[in-house]
Order: structure tokens, then sequence, then C-alpha cells
């Protein structure tokens, strides 16, 4: 075998240039913890803004950072929208404020893409415009309602299982007041 001046063999110069192998799980961990991330620090926005509201996004950033949560502007403004978070006039000026109820949910951006809400007594079958299924699974999934045990979504129709079977009538009923059908 040749040997370079340095000693060393073309295959050992060849694998000490190589980068070192990705880490997988590292990447899946961090993955997982923003998401966690992200679900609390808008829960603390929503906490914040049912608490009375906000004049401004700095003051939400500032609350934030009072509750030990950084976030920057850009940021807290794409939360306001996916809580369904608005800008309202009130006595003491123009706020920022979440709808009490269920118009709070996350649900209000795909709630014209639904076309129907049934059930079998069993699961909950919800029809969907064409594509929007996913995205309308998503919205329950992150709306955390009680009564859903969880969601397989296809193209255009998402299968609902109710925690309870009971519990499938009134969560038909809900699901089509959430969906405005």
């Amino acid at each position: 075998m040749r040997r370079s001046a340095t000693g060393s063999t073309p295959g050992e110069r060849a694998s000490a240039r190589r980068p070192p192998a990705p880490r997988a799980k590292r990447s899946t961990l961090r993955a997982s913890g923003a998401q966690a991330a992200t679900a609390a620090r808008r829960a603390a926005l929503r906490e914040l803004l049912a608490a009375g509201g906000a004049p401004s996004q700095e003051a939400l950033q500032r609350a934030l950072a009072a509750r030990g949560i950084q976030a920057a502007q850009a940021t807290i403004s794409r939360d306001l929208v996916s809580i369904g978070a608005s800008r309202v006039t009130a006595a003491g000026g123009a706020r920022y404020a979440v709808p009490a109820g269920d118009a709070a949910l996350p649900i209000e951006p795909v709630r014209g893409l639904v076309d129907a809400v049934e059930s079998n007594g069993l699961l909950i079958v919800v029809r969907t415009k064409a594509s929007a299924a996913p995205a309308i699974a998503r919205a329950l999934d992150d709306a955390r309602l009680p009564d859903v045990l969880g969601t397989l979504a296809g193209d255009d129709t998402i299968f609902v299982a109710p925690r309870r079977p009971r519990a499938a009538a009134a969560l038909v009923r809900r699901m089509r007041r959430l969906f405005g059908i």
C-alpha cells in the first residue's frame, strides 16, 4: 500500500474529509420541543388576552418575558392570528383580545371548508372540501376538545374517534356548531 508523505493511505485521507453523519434523533427532539414551546407560548397569550387584553404586541412581548417566555414580535403576531385574537375598540383604547368560548378555538380559519358532520354512534365522519381534511384534522387536534380521542384524515374525509361512545351525539352537535353547518 502506498503511503503519502504524511504517512496515511489514500482511503484514510478520504475518510478524514467526510463530514460526520447527521443525528436524526436530535432534530426530532428539537421539533417536539419547539412544538411544546409554541403550545405553551400560545396558551400564555390566551391567558393574558382573556385577563384583559393588551394595547400592543410589545406589551404582550413584555408580559410573556415576565413569565419567562422569550418571543420575537413577528412570532407573537403569528401566534395572535393562530389563536384567533383581534384588535378590538374598548373604553381605554384599542386592545388585542380573544373571543370567548368556542370562537377562541383554532378552528376559525378552516370553518368554511367543512361540508358535513355525521356519526354512526361510534365514529364521527367529517366531510370536507377537496384536500382540506388534513388542515381541519390538525385544527381539531390543536383545539384539544375534551371529547375527542383522536382524528385520522384522508383527502376530503376525517374520522374522529370520540373519547366515549356515548359522547358522539353531543360531539357531532358541537362540531356542527363550531363549523357553522
